[in-house]
């Protein structure tokens, strides 16, 4: 599913329950996150609808390194010569995406909550066991503002992985929030805004904590890594997910 300008000059593309976006600056393009391997004819689709080629893309910045937010990223290093920016914390995470920090067990999701099944199986049929970590990654810091298209600045907001970080472009009212805060959490299938169930999550105070980080934006859109745009406020998007609390 390709949504053009979820926000300003931003593209949300939805691949298995799962986004990833393009930010468009000019004909220069920033790829923020890349979904799962299925994703990689997802992205051509998208620059065809946009008018761009592969050429035109700068950079790809990765909020965090979890299998599905990874899917085409070494692809795209690798064939395409695309620098992949991750945070300094984040390396480790991208180098095995299948294998990460989750401070609860993930045994009793399928069972207590049937729409994780339907997630998972359309996670599988987008080749979620095939993800290949990175070999190389560029670095940046908790507060960087990134010298690529869009001139996006970081955001730490650790606790889904240690060195999760969200993506803010201010002059376009919106910050990409990765896995930091979702509309849609894969685990419960619940609705609304929240963080991400203890199964996939490394620290879950720390990430309700790191909420604060997100709210200090003041962007009117937040785009998330799963679920729909929250177009009423990112002080209402924290307000309900620490209502929600961990899953």
């Amino acid at each position: 599913m390709f949504q053009q300008n979820a926000a300003d000059g931003i593209h949300r593309i939805e691949d298995a329950y799962t986004n990833w976006y393009i930010v468009q600056d000019g004909a220069r393009l920033t790829v923020v996150d890349t979904g799962l391997p299925r994703s990689w004819s997802s992205l051509h689709s998208a620059l065809r609808a946009l008018g761009r080629t592969t050429g035109d893309i700068e950079a790809v910045v990765l909020t965090h390194g979890h299998f599905d937010h990874m899917g085409f990223a070494e692809r795209a290093r690798t064939e395409l010569g695309i620098p992949v920016w991750a945070h300094e914390r984040e390396v480790p995470v991208t180098r095995h995406p299948l294998r990460y920090r989750h401070e609860r067990s993930r045994l009793p999701y399928p069972f207590r909550y049937p729409g994780h099944v339907r997630i998972l199986a359309a996670l599988g049929a987008a080749g979620a066991l095939f993800v290949k970590g990175l070999k190389e990654v560029r670095t940046y810091g908790s507060e960087d503002e990134l010298d690529v298209p869009g001139r996006p600045r970081v955001v730490f907001t650790p606790g889904h992985t240690y060195g999760h970080c969200s993506v803010h472009l201010a002059e376009r009212g919106a910050v990409i929030a990765g896995d930091a805060l979702v509309t849609l959490n894969p685990y419960t299938a619940g609705r609304g805004p929240q963080i991400i169930a203890g199964g996939a999550t490394a620290d879950s105070a720390l990430n309700l904590s790191s909420l604060s980080a997100l709210e200090a934006t003041g962007a009117e859109i937040v785009l998330t890594g799963h679920g729909e745009p929250w177009t009423r406020g990112v002080a209402e998007a924290v307000r309900l997910a620490r209502a929600a609390g961990p899953s």
